[in-house]
This record gives C-alpha cells, structure tokens and sequence, in this order.
C-alpha cells in the first residue's frame, strides 16, 4: 500500500511529519514489513533525528547552512535565487528516502525518533512525500 502525503513546509528547517507517516502504516494494515518514506523533490530531504530538544534541529539546520553556504561565487544554479544551487547539495547530503521497520503493526523508531522533511529552500513549499508499507 502507497500514499502521498503532500506536506507544506514553513521555510527551511525541519518539519516532522513522523504522525503522518504513522497514520499511514496504520492504515496499509501492515504488521511485519517496512516502510519507505520517499520525498519527490531535489531541493529537500528526509531525515530521522531528535524530536524532543528543538535546539538539535536548530544546531543541524546552522550546521547545514556553514557547510553549503549561499551566493558562493563557483554556483552557476541560481535561476531560483542564492538558495538554489545550495539546495541541492543539502538534498544529495543527506537522505530523498527512509527505510524503517514495522512491528507489529508499529514503525520501530527509538524514543526520541521523529521523521522530518528537511526544506533547504528559504521560502515554504508544498512537498510530495511516498509512504509505502509492505
């Protein structure tokens, strides 16, 4: 079972849509399998990471931010404005899809688990998310 979800984002950061995905693998029935999580764009990503203390994800996004910066001189992708090219380096740096287990009908993340879409764009955007259980 396949559903996409479409998640608005807020800006560049990390959004956690660890509920909606949940949702889903409730819904596909499945209670031994995997779940793949795959994000249809190439100026955002998909991560697993804390989701209890927001000054990790703040931590991450600056992090990021220091490694790719904006308006570097060598970027020739920039029809879409300073945060085009470098948004497209944060994508293959990190993850476009997840793997995670279901148990018993449940997605095995730790504790302080949550999933995240990752926007490295400045500004919001409706992304496409996959969810797949089987």
């Amino acid at each position: 079972m396949a559903q996409t979800l479409s998640i608005r984002t807020r800006g560049q950061g990390l959004h956690e849509v660890t509920d909606e995905v949940w949702r889903v693998v409730r819904e596909s029935g499945v209670t031994d399998g995997l779940c793949t999580v795959f994000i249809r764009h190439t100026s955002a990503s998909l991560t697993i990471q804390e989701n209890a203390d927001p000054s990790a994800r703040r931590d991450l996004e600056a992090w990021l931010n220091r490694l790719v910066p904006e308006r570097d001189s060598l970027y020739t992708h920039t029809a879409e404005g300073p945060d085009d090219m470098p948004s497209h380096i944060k994508a293959i740096l990190t993850n476009v899809s997840l793997s995670i287990p279901i148990m018993n009908g449940e997605l095995v993340l730790g504790t302080w688990q949550g999933i995240y879409v990752w926007e490295h764009r400045r500004h919001g955007h409706a992304r496409q998310v996959v969810v797949h259980c089987g």
